[in-house]
């Protein structure tokens, strides 16, 4: 398992790597927080969010990542690997912030789906 620190320097080499054009407007940056964060809808606290886009507020527009989830999930793959989710959760957090400055919806409708077939599926193996 690497360190949070250690984490900090992956997530920076990423954001080396993106286009500059993509932090248009992200006035508030990239977080990387220590907590593991689950769903509110996860009963069993089985549901880890990774990554979050917020728009408005005091902070305007910014992405969380979330250290604790990411252990939880993928703290027993290697430093190459785990680079790679955190890539990909980037990635995703990105599409919502173009999305939200396109005035557009389709990855929250696409995350709203994915909760719908995780409750569905929770339901089913009852």
């Amino acid at each position: 398992m690497i360190t949070i620190d250690e984490m900090e320097i992956l997530l920076e080499e990423i954001i080396e790597e993106f286009p500059e054009l993509l932090f248009k407007d992200l006035n508030g940056g990239i977080i990387l927080l220590p907590e593991v964060k689950t769903n509110d809808i996860s009963d069993s606290g089985d549901l880890f969010i990774l990554g979050q886009y917020h728009r408005g507020g005091v902070m305007g527009r910014y992405i969380t990542l979330y250290y604790g989830s990411f252990m939880r999930i993928y703290g027993n793959l290697s430093k190459k690997k785990l680079k790679e989710k955190l890539t990909k959760t980037l990635k995703h957090e990105f599409i919502h912030h173009l999305e939200s400055m396109a005035g557009e919806r389709h990855l929250e409708i696409e995350d709203r789906k994915y909760l719908e077939n995780y409750l569905n599926n929770k339901k089913n193996n009852l």
